[in-house]
């Protein structure tokens, strides 16, 4: 009787795992740790899950208009996922923006960097890590930043560019460079800063980062990227983003 009455159970389970789907998913470096957690949640509740590739938004966007599988894009920016709905290569009507990002100025040296930023007006650095700003909507911010504070001609001889944002961080982690423009998402833990000090930059400095997600042709049919689509814009996830400092 006990074994009869565990039979129901089983059978769900295994239809759901019969059912379950994966999609690949291109997301923005910026946005790596926040997916992870977010796969989590769309397993358990669906079973659905996630085949994750990390970069700069302008080289998965590349790799999109050249044929690369993948079922959705988490971008850094808007242009990029607008530009593929033109291009026939979204689902016209799906794109959204799944956050706002911020810019701070971080270093792990706990004493480096003030709550003003002014450490960017000293001799106290030789290196100043910023994202490529032909790849990585970051790095745009970042030289806009530098540009509005004057500061251009004074830094041009310390910048140091990673290719996303991402192997910016990796600069300023390994002290290739003592300081970086960064995403407050690669610096917080739980809300709060994981370790260094850091400079959150006035977002009068730098033109909104809205970052928008875009359903592809190819997975317009897969379960699990519509579903993640979806998800997306759940309330609970929502503050989960917030929690990595984003806007919503």
């Amino acid at each position: 009787m006990f074994a009869r009455s565990l039979l129901p159970a089983w059978l769900f389970f295994m239809a759901g795992a019969l059912h379950a789907a994966e999609a690949q998913v291109a997301v923005a470096a910026n946005f790596a740790e926040p997916i992870k957690a977010i796969a989590a949640v769309l397993e358990k509740t669906t079973g659905h899950t996630l085949k994750i590739t990390v970069g700069s938004t302008g080289r998965l966007y590349a790799q999109i208009r050249n044929g690369a599988p993948f079922d959705v894009l988490l971008a850094a920016d808007a242009k990029a996922p607008a530009q593929l709905e033109a291009d026939g290569l979204a689902q016209p009507g799906s794109r959204f923006t799944y956050a706002s990002g911020k810019l701070v100025l971080w270093s792990t040296d706990a004493a480096k960097v003030d709550a003003q930023g002014t450490v960017l007006r000293t001799d106290g650095f030789r290196k100043l890590a910023v994202a490529n700003p032909k790849t990585a909507p970051y790095g745009v911010a970042a030289l806009e930043v530098i540009d509005k504070l004057g500061l251009s001609a004074v830094l041009a001889p310390k910048l140091v560019q990673g290719e996303s944002i991402g192997q910016t961080y990796n600069f300023a982690f390994t002290g290739n460079a003592e300081i970086a423009f960064v995403a407050m998402s690669q610096v917080l833990d739980g809300g709060r800063l994981k370790s260094g000090s850091m400079w959150v930059v006035p977002q009068t400095l730098y033109a909104p980062i809205k970052q928008d997600a875009v359903l592809l042709k190819r997975g317009a049919n897969n379960e699990a990227a519509v579903a993640l689509m979806k998800l997306l814009k759940s309330p609970n996830i929502k503050d989960l983003i917030r929690s990595y400092g984003y806007d919503i």
